[in-house]
């Protein structure tokens, strides 16, 4: 076929410029046909193994492995619902050995509703969906490579080739121009946008805390939250995007009194002031404030978000991809919030791989507002990778590998494993 266009080109006087570029093209062309393993057909691909490992000695964090018979690895990770849930990974990736991990939706589907017992051990929130999450998303990275393509394709194609981040201070404890200053140092780091959180208890070292179990915030604490937002924003200038992290410590009469006092900042969302799951208690404290409400860290499944969505209880979501569901369900409630013109803005504390993984959502999905991350994250990993995400100016190219464009060394991760649970065994 190449031949014959070629001679036709030439017959018609096309010039040998003109020529030279088709035969180019026909070369490129058959090169990519050969580069196709046409013994290794991913119809065939099948789950031949899946084994965990967890890391530090809280155990919040863990990567799933899946094996395939034609050689190709597929790495995913999970974040904090994941401790003590070794055996629980264990026998859900047994369910998946002989399947194809091409039909990623299917199989996240089989686990969730068609394993027996499933519906009666927490499908829908906590564990069993943080370990899905990590199943789901090596299931897409195993996916991608053995279809040679990048997971933002899989998912649509992308709208962006890099995504935004927000970073944290490097010191979040302290007076507020302790924490202002760790605030500026993030600017001249290169980020245009940080998060930083302002709630402590007794706990804490707080001696404003007058009862440690009660939500309720005195007035030398609400002093104390307001001069540090006062502190960031004037160090950090008018034009920083700033957001604040209350971990949701806060009861309804406390946190409508601190949305209130903090309008004045131009905080671009405060999160989580009260517990997300009471939806009511968060509607009535996002329909209080001018300041955008961003909850959803805590919320599992697709279902969960669409309550949040249609109470009007958050003006942004920020499903946590490596325990809400994974890479498909976080799709999923995206789709959901752009139809109610809510943005999406994921939260992250997972490694460099979660980061990867996350911003391949973020790129496929209209309504991106901004990606988490920390300073510390490729530190704290290193040697990890192969090689490590790079932001540049708080922007993050996303991978065009295949997967998630991350190559996993296993002795690197070993470093931060939990000492007396197997490590991909």
């Amino acid at each position: 076929m190449t031949s014959s266009r070629r001679s036709f080109l030439a017959k018609a006087g096309a010039g040998t410029v003109a020529a030279t570029l088709f035969s180019n093209f026909g070369s490129t062309y058959q090169n990519s046909l050969q580069a196709q393993s046409l013994s290794s057909s991913p119809s065939d691909l099948k789950i031949t193994k899946v084994t965990s490992a967890y890391f530090h000695s809280d155990q919040k964090k863990m990567f799933i492995k899946i094996e395939t018979n034609q050689g190709i690895t597929g790495y995913g990770e999970g974040v904090d619902a994941v401790g003590g849930t070794y055996y629980m990974a264990k026998q859900l990736g047994e369910k998946l050995v002989g399947k194809n991990p091409i039909n990623v939706n299917r199989l996240f589907d089989d686990l969730r509703r068609i394993v027996p017992l499933a519906p009666f051990v927490g499908s829908q929130s906590g564990a069993f969906v943080a370990v899905l999450s990590a199943i789901d998303i090596a299931l897409w990275d195993v996916a991608g490579k053995a279809l040679g393509l990048p997971v933002y394709q899989l998912l649509g194609g992308k709208y962006r080739d890099s995504v935004h981040m927000y970073t944290h201070p490097i010191d979040n404890d302290g007076p507020p121009e302790k924490i202002a200053a760790s605030c500026l140092a993030g600017r001249h780091a290169g980020y245009d946008a940080i998060k930083f959180w302002v709630d402590f208890s007794a706990f804490d070292g707080d001696p404003n805390k007058q009862d440690a179990y009660n939500r309720t915030y005195n007035n030398k604490e609400m002093a104390r939250v307001v001069n540090t937002v006062a502190a960031v924003r004037a160090a950090v200038g008018p034009d920083m995007a700033v957001m604040i992290d209350m971990h949701t410590r806060f009861d309804l009469p406390t946190a409508l009194r601190l949305v209130k006092a903090l309008e004045p900042y131009n905080l671009t969302f405060i999160e989580e002031p009260v517990p997300a799951e009471n939806v009511d208690a968060m509607r009535e404290v996002a329909l209080s404030s001018s300041t955008p409400i961003c909850a959803g860290e805590n919320l599992y499944l697709m279902y969960a978000f669409q309550t949040l969505l249609e109470r009007k209880a958050a003006d942004i979501v920020m499903p946590d991809v490596q325990k809400c569901g994974g890479i498909g369900e976080a799709q999923r409630i995206a789709t959901i919030a752009n139809a109610h013109y809510v943005p999406f803005a994921p939260h992250m504390v997972g490694t460099p791989f979660a980061m990867m993984a996350s911003a391949h959502i973020c790129a496929s999905i209209p309504n991106f507002l901004m990606l988490e991350s920390n300073q510390k994250i490729f530190s704290d990993w290193e040697g990890s990778f192969k090689e490590m995400p790079e932001i540049k100016n708080s922007f993050l190219k996303v991978s065009d590998k295949p997967g998630i464009g991350l190559e996993v060394i296993e002795d690197g991760l070993r470093k931060n494993a939990t000492p007396g649970i197997p490590f991909f065994a």
